[in-house]
């Protein structure tokens, strides 16, 4: 078991990301094996620009606020309560509607 307490992590900036303050709260290689789990905070305005399709699966579950996922030929609002699941292979986009800031926490499984 490992506990990671509220504010404990690792804050970080990923590729493509603008408007958005990370932390990494369990890494890959170091406190599991496959799993990385991240809190994002989307500013409004903020997001991902279309990123390559990754080998890993990810989802992402939103805590508040809203966010708007592209993919290559479908797009969801995802809103509190909702998660969303993208396969490995799949390109996404990512904005942030509005006026209000977007909590979202991320889950990447990295494959094999």
């Amino acid at each position: 078991m490992k506990l990671i307490k509220k504010g404990e992590g690792q804050p970080y900036e990923a590729e493509g990301h603008f408007g958005v303050w990370s932390m990494r709260k369990l890494v890959a290689g170091k406190d599991s094996h496959r799993l990385i789990i991240g809190l994002s905070h989307f500013l409004p305005k903020g997001g991902v620009e279309m990123a390559p399709a990754s080998p890993s699966e990810r989802t992402y579950f939103i805590l508040s606020g809203s966010i708007l996922v592209k993919g290559k030929s479908e797009e969801y609002l995802l809103e509190p309560g909702d998660m969303l699941y993208i396969g490995p292979g799949e390109e996404r986009e990512i904005q942030t509607p509005g006026s209000e800031p977007c909590t979202v926490l991320l889950s990447i499984a990295k494959l094999d």
